[in-house]
């Protein structure tokens, strides 16, 4: 399923959870190597991701010169977001439509978050949902540009208080696109306990309309937080995605392999295989427990041929062969049509 096919089909009143949409945040972990950008999409893939997604930008029309750093320095040293991202603004549209073209072949979709408007635009030819970072939550002009092609957006809402993605739902809305809201903590890496999923449930609940998912920066571990995401109503989880987490780097450590994401996809089959059906019946396993462990009326003392039936002359057993203790007041009045000898399981032909 493409996330086209996702915003269109999917039902947010329906009583059931979904099997997540991954989106495998490559980001710019392939550091401006093609070969690396490719290997990363092949692991991506044979990890169980439905999506691959890039970053596409410049330096200097995303950050000033003085902009301080956010993340943890023990893990990335370099202090400037400026400097930074003149690392790795090495992929353009060229870089981009060669990534594109790959991932078609590998049968994977292809996204990347585009953080300026050159970007922005020429990523509309190779993309049917557009993505918007955290960082932009509050950038009215470059969100509504994003909205102007048209298409799907998927909104993370990392350090935002409701009244901002309020304010930014309220912006796309009226372009009639559809919209995901990503649950996301913008501390790198999140510890668990800053994790905060239950903020699912009330974006769930201000914004019934739309669709929920996370966007995780917890340390992957054993996938569980992720996994609870899902369990809360995530339909989309985006985690960023390496290929050896020990490298240094700002969204190595953090990120994902390709058996991490192995795990998550296993777990999340058992545990989907546990949740069954959400609509209550009875499964056909049980058949036997219904005949076997269930109760039947049952003649608590020998009843004479044409007796009037009382309550005093019922009682009620197992297994459910006979007339069920719901019935018994349609028994209660009736005239015995034959002897009926204690302990025997009452049926209806026994009466006239």
């Amino acid at each position: 399923m493409t996330l086209r096919e996702l915003f269109a089909t999917h039902n947010p009143y329906a009583l059931r959870l979904y099997k997540p949409y991954v989106i495998a945040e490559i980001g710019v972990n392939h550091e401006g190597s093609m070969e690396l950008a490719k290997r990363l999409i092949d692991e991506a893939k044979e990890g169980g991701a439905d999506a691959v997604k890039f970053q596409t930008y410049r330096a200097d029309t995303i950050a000033s010169k003085d902009s301080p750093a956010y993340w943890d320095t023990t893990k990335e040293p370099t202090t400037s977001q400026h400097a930074l991202f003149t690392k790795h603004e090495g992929f353009w549209i060229d870089e981009m439509r060669e990534l594109r073209r790959y991932s078609d072949a590998v049968g994977i979709e292809f996204l990347s978050t585009p953080f300026d408007v050159e970007s922005a635009t020429f990523l509309n030819e190779m993309m049917e949902v557009y993505k918007i970072s955290s960082s932009d939550i509050t950038n009215k002009p470059f969100i509504e540009y994003m909205c102007g092609f048209g298409k799907p957006i998927i909104l993370s809402t990392g350090a935002s208080a409701l009244h901002e993605i309020e304010e930014a739902v309220g912006w796309i809305e009226p372009f009639g696109v559809p919209l995901a809201l990503l649950h996301c903590v913008l501390n790198y890496p999140t510890p668990d306990h800053n994790a905060n999923l239950g903020m699912i449930m009330e974006l769930k609940a201000k914004f019934p309309h739309h669709i929920i998912g996370y966007s995780d920066h917890t340390l992957p571990r054993d996938m569980k937080v992720c996994e609870m995401a899902v369990m809360l109503g995530s339909v989309i989880i985006e985690k960023h995605f390496t290929h050896d987490k020990s490298l240094p780097g700002n969204d190595h450590y953090h990120a994902m392999d390709k058996e991490d994401l192995k795990r998550f996809r296993t777990n999340l089959e058992r545990t989907f295989e546990i949740l069954g059906s959400f609509k209550v019946a009875a499964l056909d396993d049980e058949a036997p427990a219904r005949a076997h462990a269930r109760r039947s009326l049952v003649a608590a003392r020998p009843i004479a041929q044409g007796a009037v039936i009382s309550k005093e002359d019922l009682t009620f057993k197992r297994p459910a062969h006979g007339v069920s203790p719901k019935f018994i007041d349609e028994i209660v009045g009736k005239n015995a049509r034959i002897a009926i000898e204690e302990d025997a399981v009452i049926q209806w032909n026994m009466f006239a």
